[in-house]
């Protein structure tokens, strides 16, 4: 039977949700200002929960690190982007890495964008930057998760061809059904990740062993988005169709060295643990 018969309709949703004049707002908008408000206050949380003698800030220093987190997640995204997947098209036209509204933001590079955002906080504010950097492997979970839907909602970054009884065809995928990809990353990358760290944090009391958390959302993201390359499409913009080498992704390729230093991170964590005699480091 053809494919194509058998392909789930893709359910066609308005990118914007709201147009006031020349206004839109949309939802992949919506997506970075829920994920970074949940954050906000589930970092608020985190911290409040913990014995008032070893509180790592207070709810002012966590309104600060949002605004670094924010700056960073953006200008680490978009310069990413330029760098990671076009840098031929922005070296030509520089002033178009400011054009956000035209899409195109790379996680990795939001990452590093985070990862600096929260060393310079840390620095001003003299706080251990591997217990700030387990605060916010709790929360980016939810973000990458909304992020992924909303990739869905505006109907980009979908699938390779597929004849699985889900499929969809996409808008602009060409006549043939793909992989929902971007619904596989929503819950390898966002639901099932903030699970796994959160569980890992309460069972296990990782937030006393400071780089854990987030060494456990390094790898985790790195292991989860490089299986999902097996069934996402490959940028057709970049050479030999998307492949690097022949053989493998570009996200594939930034994958690998996150999975090394979320590794490095835990057992950087979990000795320092042993050497501090703290008993919770045995706890698995």
């Amino acid at each position: 039977m053809d494919p194509i018969l058998l392909a789930l309709s893709y359910p066609s949703i308005d990118p914007v949700l709201v147009r006031i004049g020349p206004v839109e707002i949309r939802w992949y908008a919506l997506a970075y200002i829920g994920g970074l408000a949940f954050a906000w206050w589930f970092v608020r949380r985190l911290v409040r929960s913990r014995p008032a003698g070893s509180r790592l800030m207070d709810d002012r220093a966590v309104d600060d690190l949002l605004f670094w987190a924010t700056l960073g997640v953006i200008v680490g995204g978009r310069l990413g982007y330029a760098i990671f997947y076009k840098p031929g098209f922005y070296l030509e036209n520089p002033e178009r890495v400011l054009a956000l509204w035209q899409g195109g933001m790379a996680f990795h590079g939001g990452l590093i964008g985070v990862v600096l955002a929260i060393v310079l906080f840390c620095r001003k504010r003299r706080i251990d930057m591997f217990s700030v950097g387990d605060l916010a492997a709790c929360a980016v979970p939810l973000g990458l998760l909304l992020g992924r839907l909303a990739n869905f909602v505006n109907g980009e970054l979908w699938g390779r061809v597929s004849d699985v009884s889900w499929a969809m065809v996409f808008p602009g995928g060409g006549p043939l059904p793909r992989h929902p990809s971007q619904l596989y990353e929503a819950f390898l990358e966002g639901l099932l990740l903030l699970v796994v760290i959160n569980l890992w944090r309460r069972r296990t009391g990782a937030l006393d062993r400071p780089g854990e958390l987030a060494g456990l959302f390094c790898a985790g993201y790195g292991l989860a988005r490089f299986v999902v390359e097996y069934f996402r499409q490959p940028d057709a913009f970049l050479p030999d169709s998307g492949f690097l080498f022949g053989f493998v992704t570009m996200g594939q390729l930034l994958s690998l060295p996150l999975v090394a230093l979320g590794v490095w991170l835990i057992l950087r964590a979990r000795k320092r643990a042993v050497a501090a005699g703290n008993p919770a480091a045995g706890k698995m």
